[in-house]
């Protein structure tokens, strides 16, 4: 059974930074593209960033670009998500998911598991 742990998760002052931490277990962690989500109070999620299993290619959301960084360590298997330069309206619950066919895409609906959340709040 798959299973996505986030962590690093926190608050913080506008212009900071965090790192988030997606661990996967229970799969071959190398076939998955990983996806990061979020969900802010009173909105939809909305796609941050993801990356591809074949190529570890990034792709951003324009809102997140040039700021968020994503990557993978295949030892550790986990998908980080480095936040710099954070924003009030960066406050969500941020969610990792996974699809084993490794697309890593903008969708949810490609992927088959998530983690339960972690929560960043961003004070101006």
């Amino acid at each position: 059974q798959v299973r996505l742990v986030e962590s690093g998760g926190g608050w913080v002052q506008a212009g900071g930074s965090l790192r988030l931490s997606c661990v996967v277990s229970g799969g071959v962690f190398r076939n998955y593209g990983v996806g990061w989500f979020r969900q802010a109070p009173g909105k939809q999620r909305e796609f941050v960033a993801a990356i591809t299993w074949s190529t570890a290619s990034p792709s951003y959301a324009d809102s997140v670009k040039d700021r968020f960084t994503v990557s993978r360590d295949l030892v550790k298997t986990s998908v980080d998500l480095q936040m710099n330069s954070l924003k009030p309206e960066d406050t969500a619950v941020y969610y990792c998911a996974a699809d084993h066919f490794g697309r890593g895409s903008r969708q949810e609906g490609p992927y088959e598991y998530w983690g339960q959340g972690t929560q960043v709040a961003v004070s101006a």
